[in-house]
Parts: C-alpha cells; structure tokens; sequence
C-alpha cells in the first residue's frame, strides 16, 4: 500500500491510475498526480452549484467535500468522470443508447453517432428490433433487406476502427426482441469468433414469451415493418437455443423487457428498448446516465464486532447524489439530442462495490442467508437516503423536467428520474482496494507478474490478516492457495473461514440469483451480475437460473461457464469434437512446421527500444498468412541482439507450426525491461514488446490469420490471459477485467 499525502493506493492502484486516468502530455509523459486528478474531478464537478445560488466560499466547501470523499475512497464515479472531468474533452457519462429506425437515414446516423460516443470514452446499446428482417422487402428499391445482424457488423467495424489508441475500449449492446423474425440468427450470430467481437448481446423476452414458456406452446413473431404475425415459433425450442448457446460461450445474455418496462419512470416519454453494454442502465433512445458506486468496505465500523456504518453511509450517499446530479449539468455531451433528453430526465446511478469486503469484515458467508437479508438491508437504506437526497435537490433546483407523467408525479418530488444502479466495478475497485460491485472474491491469492518476469504472490489483505492472527500463515500455503484461487480444498485451514473467504466458483449459481434478485428489490435500473458456472455444468443448469431470475424479479443475466470461451477460441468452426477429445487427439499429434517455399513476401519495420533500434521482418506465405519472422539489432552482437535472434526464430517455428499470430503476441506484449521507450507515441517496454507489435502491425495490414481462421486480439483475454500484461482475467457481466493492469472489454 502506498500512502500519497493521506491518499492510500495499492501497487495495483497505481499502475491503473498511471495507464488509465492521470493526465499524459503529448510525448506519453504523466503530468498529474493522482491527488491532481482527484482535485481536478472534485473541482470540475463542484463548479455547478454556482448555477443554484451558491456563492465562491460555498461552492469551495462543496468542492472539498467532495474531494475527501473521493480521496478517502469511500465513493468514486464512474471512469469517464475519472477522465474527462475538468480537461477539454469533458465527456462524463459512461453509458448511452441511440435509436436505430427502419431506415438507411437512421442506421448510418446511429453507426456516426456511436462513433462520436465511443471516442469520447462512452458505450452504447442499441435495440434492433426495428429493423425489417433478412429477406424482406425494401420498398424503395424494390429489392430485400439484408436484416439486423448484417447491419450490426457495420457499427462492430465502426468500433474497432475507433477504439484503436483509445483510453477506453468502444462497447456495445446490440438486442433483438424475441418476436422479432430473425431471433434465430440473432442468437447463433456469434459462434463465429471472428464476428461482433465489439458487442455484447442480449435478447429481450417478453412476457407473452415467458407466458407460453410456461405452458409450452407455440408464440408470434411479428414483422417489424407491417406489425403482422408472419408465423408462430414453439417457445421452448426458442429458448433452448438461447440456453445452449449462453452455456457454450456466455452469450446472448437476456433481458426481461416488459419487466424493465414496468419500472421505466417516464413512460409517457417512450419505451424502453435496450441497455448499455453491461446491461444494467435501461435507456430510452438518446438517453445517457453518469454513473458512481459507494465503496462499502469502508463503511464498516472500527469497534471490535464489525458493523455497517449506517451514518456514515447515509452521509455518502447524499453527496453522492449531489456529486451526480451536478455532473449532468457540467458534462460535454458528445449530441446535443442526447444532452436534451438527458437533462430532461436527470438520470443518475448511485450503485456499490466492495460488498464481498464488508460481508468478510462482518464475518458473514456471502452464500447465507444473513447475506441476502444484509443485501436488502444495505440496498433498501442506499435506496431510500437516495431518493430523500434527490428529493431534497428538487427543492432547491426542482423537480426533472419530464416529471410531469412520470410514476412519481403526485407522490414524490425528486430530481432524478432514476437514482440507483448496480454497475460492474472493474477498474474502479483496482483503485479503490476492494471487491467488484457485488460480486464475491475472485480469488483469494493470485499470481501477479511485474518488472522483468517477477511473480509476486497476491493475497486478499483480510485473509492475510486472519491467517496471522488465527496462526496458519505460511509462504507455501499462500502459493499453494495462489495455485487454485479458492481455499476450500485445505485443510489447515479452519472451516469457519473458509466459511466466509469463498470465491466466485465456491459459490452455486442460485445463491449468485438470489443475492442478484436481493440488490435489484432496491434498485431502480438493473444490477450488473455474472453468474459463474462450473466448467462441467450442464444446459439444464443454466436453464434452471434463468426461471429462477424471472421469478424472483431481475431484469436480466449474464452467465459465464469456466473455460466455455476457451473452447470457443481453440475449436474451428469445422469441428464437431468437443474440446476435450479435440484435446486428446492433440496430443496424440506430432506438430511438423511448414517447410519455407523459395520466395516469400516481407515486410520491414524499424522500432525504437531502450536496447537501440530493431529491424523486425515478417513474412507471409502465398496466402496471406504469417510465416516467419527475422529480427536485428541497429547494433550488431551482445545480449539484446542474440536474444532477439532467438525470439524470432522461436516465432518462426510457431507460425509455421500454425500456432494463431495473437497467441504469440499474447506471450510477448508486456514483457518488461529495465529501459523501456517511446516510439510512434506509445512506450515499448523490451525488444519483445517491440517484436510483438510488428506483429500486430503486420496483421492489421493485411486483416489474415494463420491458417486457422482470423481472430481478433480481443480474443486472447478470452483464453485466460490478458493480452496487454498477461495477468488473469475476471468475467464480469459479459465482459472481461483484468485485475493486474485494469485492461477490459466487452463483446
């Protein structure tokens, strides 16, 4: 733990805050503290009580005080507030969605829109339901629509090409009613893994759906264009199909709509169509919504037995709310529609992280029912000083402008339209310290790489602290636990706490619904969740959580089954093995590298090292495909030049043993020498690092694979490693975290 001026900040902490968030000049250097960017933020979002009658010494007071919330680590929004506040981008919102209409007009403003959002560090949901289906005709030209899912790839190429040399990864939701005519495509469209890899994707279940799920029969689909009953689909087969392919590769995710339409505060505005790419902020068309989360681990009280600090938490949350309603009024909107409509409606998302922290320190199982029972209470409380909170700034500022209509129109003045949501916490627990939104423990010690190779031993500051105190803390234990992440199967440890420190996959996917189903009774939006299954779970294992999430009132799951997204990057698409036999037969193999044909094509790129420049050659075959590559030093000999040499023909020999350009460069990016530098305005760490991007420039010329089908580099993180510092990868609400250095993505 490093302490900056009272500010306590992990290793961990800082190396996000250092990649991520501090203020860099325009050669890559940082120029800000973290005590700068939190005083900047508080600063920034301070400045609009001054627009409500505060006078300078008055809003200096609220400045600081919001400063030593978000110093204190005890409330920290969302990562574009984190970023933009008070520079020139100014962007602050986090998550948005943007109407997609049956028209050429409407798609193509929303891929520019989207565009827009995404380089200002925002994600998008859009709901395609409108679109016209494959087949169908265009009256325009006569001719046939080429269907949603043929327009969704635009905007997934769009993203990419954005997101490129970004401080935040584009992302985006993408749903398909259930009644719409091509639901079947819709739910098969990515078992290619070459596609969509920008997108998350959900299906939205109606209640007519769910109702003849019940009773097992047929249900509409329904024409987008004419409104007309085009044919009738059996239920079950329809939702098998959504089970099956949620098991095989956690996607699609489902959402109940009707059910988030029950809720929508504004209903005479419109209908609620689609949710931000995590999938708990339901949006109307153009709406955005800042986000912040409560740190709850440090809301425990410090006296012998553990207790919430209920004053302390209500102190938080009130000027957390403050702290979010202001933000709507400093932001930079990147649309003026979007900026009107959400003005209109003052949306904001005052969710929690650190919740596996406090059960831990109040010694309470997460998978008990004192848990649930503590989940509704701590929920419940946020939720009503929330809504006192915003009622509080209607009296001084008014009520939202859509407040007439709305569901509290006559029973309640408030501010905001929404107060509370339950988002995933990714990068923000890194800074914080603690756990991730309401999810339990990844693991309880974990391997971390840093400088030069070294591993170093993670382990959980509670457990650490119970294993001295109660006298089984040994170095070979925690490298021993470090190995599995879960401590269930030791027995030198004690029952009781191994009782309490369990981890996501210790944990069975009905108690994740039932403490999902607890936080949502108290929350306005949705809750952000993953639902972890055991590698050997079976369909009817996913099946059984999605009716139980439907009957204990969420609105909506993700799930995730161990090692499902590894089946899906090792296995082509022309195998019907499963992975394990794929496995089996793999070994049974002997791989013969490719013999080298007399002329090849080649490139040659120089890049800047700390060791001097390198000249890396690729090569590719007749095809397109990597088929070796050749390194050398700007100065001949020594250590730096011969291990060059060896790195390369190692490449060499695994491209042409058709090993996936990605799955080297995973291996390569990241590693770290003594001298790191600085070249087309990105650090290269070593002559490996250096060796891994030529690669990755040579892909992105020529988009090829190596024999084995293209995969994008997102999919590397998929296989278990991360693919900028090769640490473990956490599945969070269908996207991807990697706790060591805070990279993410979805889709």
């Amino acid at each position: 733990m490093k302490v900056l001026n009272g500010l306590s900040l992990t290793p961990n902490a800082m190396k996000v805050l250092e990649k991520r968030y501090l203020k860099k000049n325009e050669e890559g250097k940082i120029v800000e503290t973290p005590h700068e960017l939190f005083k900047r933020v508080a600063r920034s979002v301070a400045a609009a009580d001054i627009h409500y009658g505060k006078t300078e010494a008055g809003v200096n007071a609220i400045e600081s005080s919001f400063y030593e919330m978000i110093t204190s680590l005890d409330f920290l929004p969302n990562s574009p507030t984190l970023m933009n506040a008070g520079r020139r981008l100014g962007q602050l919102s986090a998550c948005f969605v943007l109407p997609v209409d049956d028209s050429m007009e409407s798609i193509f403003d929303a891929v520019k829109n989207a565009a827009i959002i995404h380089k200002s560090g925002g994600g998008t949901g859009f709901s395609f339901s409108r679109l016209r289906p494959n087949g169908d005709v265009v009256g325009s030209t006569k001719g046939v629509s080429s269907g949603p899912i043929s327009f969704m790839t635009v905007f997934d190429t769009a993203t990419e090409a954005v997101k490129q040399g970004g401080t935040r990864r584009g992302a985006n939701m993408g749903l398909l009613r259930v009644d719409h005519p091509d639901i079947i495509n819709f739910v098969t469209c990515k078992d290619e893994n070459t596609k969509l890899n920008n997108f998350n994707i959900s299906v939205g279940l109606t209640e007519e759906f769910m109702n003849a799920l019940s009773e097992d029969s047929p249900y509409d689909i329904l024409n987008p264009r004419t409104q007309k009953v085009i044919q009738r689909l059996k239920a079950k087969e329809v939702f098998d199909l959504i089970v099956n392919h949620a098991w095989k590769n956690g996607e699609p995710g489902i959402v109940f709509l009707d059910r988030v339409n029950e809720s929508n505060p504004t209903p005479q505005i419109g209908s609620i169509e689609s949710t931000n790419p995590c999938g708990e902020q339901p949006l109307l068309p153009f709406e955005s919504c800042n986000l912040g989360s409560i740190n709850l681990a440090s809301h425990i009280t410090s006296d012998s037995e553990a207790q919430v600090d209920w004053q302390k938490l209500k102190d938080t949350a009130w000027k957390a709310v403050h702290f979010l309603d202001n933000v709507i009024d400093v932001n930079k909107y990147p649309l003026k529609k979007i900026e009107e409509m959400t003005k209109a409606n003052r949306k904001i998302g005052l969710g929690i992280m650190g919740w596996a922290d406090m059960l831990i320190q109040m010694n309470i199982p997460y998978n008990s029912a004192r848990a649930v029972e503590l989940a509704e209470e701590v929920m419940g409380f946020i939720q009503a000083e929330g809504k006192k909170a915003s009622s509080a700034l209607a009296e001084e500022r008014g009520v939202f402008e859509n407040y007439e209509g709305s569901i509290y129109d006559g029973k309640l003045r408030v501010r905001n339209a929404t107060v509370t949501t339950i988002a995933p916490t990714g990068t923000l627990s890194i800074i914080s310290g603690c756990s991730s939104g309401i999810e339990p423990l990844f693991a309880v010690s974990y391997v971390r790489t840093v400088m030069e190779g070294t591993k170093l031993i993670e382990v959980n500051p509670h457990f650490e602290k119970v294993a001295k105190e109660r006298g089984f803390w040994n170095r070979e234990l925690m490298e021993k636990i470090a190995e599995k992440g879960t401590i269930k199967d030791f027995n030198e440890i004690p029952d009781d706490v191994k009782a309490v420190f369990v981890t996501a996959h210790d944990i069975t996917p009905e108690e994740h619904i039932m403490m999902q189903a607890a936080f949502q009774k108290y929350v306005d939006n949705a809750v952000s969740k993953t639902v972890n299954f055991t590698h050997e779970a079976t369909t009817k294992d996913v099946e059984d959580v999605y009716l139980l999430a439907y009957k204990l009132g969420c609105k909506g799951v993700t799930v995730y089954r161990d090692g499902s997204r590894e089946e899906q990057v090792l296995t082509t698409g022309k195998s019907k093995e499963s992975s394990q036999q794929s496995a089996v037969s793999s070994q049974q193999q002997k791989i013969i590298p490719r013999k080298r044909p007399e002329v090849l094509n080649a490139k040659n790129r120089l890049i800047k090292t700390g060791c001097g420049n390198i000249y890396v050659t690729t090569t590719e075959d007749e095809k397109g495909d990597l088929f070796d590559l050749f390194t050398s030093m700007g100065k001949a000999g020594g250590c730096a030049a011969s291990q060059a040499e060896a790195i390369g023909r190692l490449i060499s020999l695994a491209l042409r043993s058709n090993i996936e350009p990605e799955v080297i460069t995973s291996q390569l990016k990241g590693v770290r020498c003594h001298q790191p530098a600085w070249h087309s305005g990105g650090q290269i760490l070593s002559c490996a690092d250096a060796i891994a991007m030529a690669i990755e420039k040579h892909r992105t010329d020529g988009k090829k694979g190596n024999g084995n089908g293209h995969k994008d580099s997102s999919d590397i993180m998929l296989i278990g490693a991360c693919p900028e510092c090769g640490g473990a990868v956490e599945h969070e609400s269908g996207c991807a975290v990697c706790h060591n250095c805070g990279f993410t993505k979805c889709g």
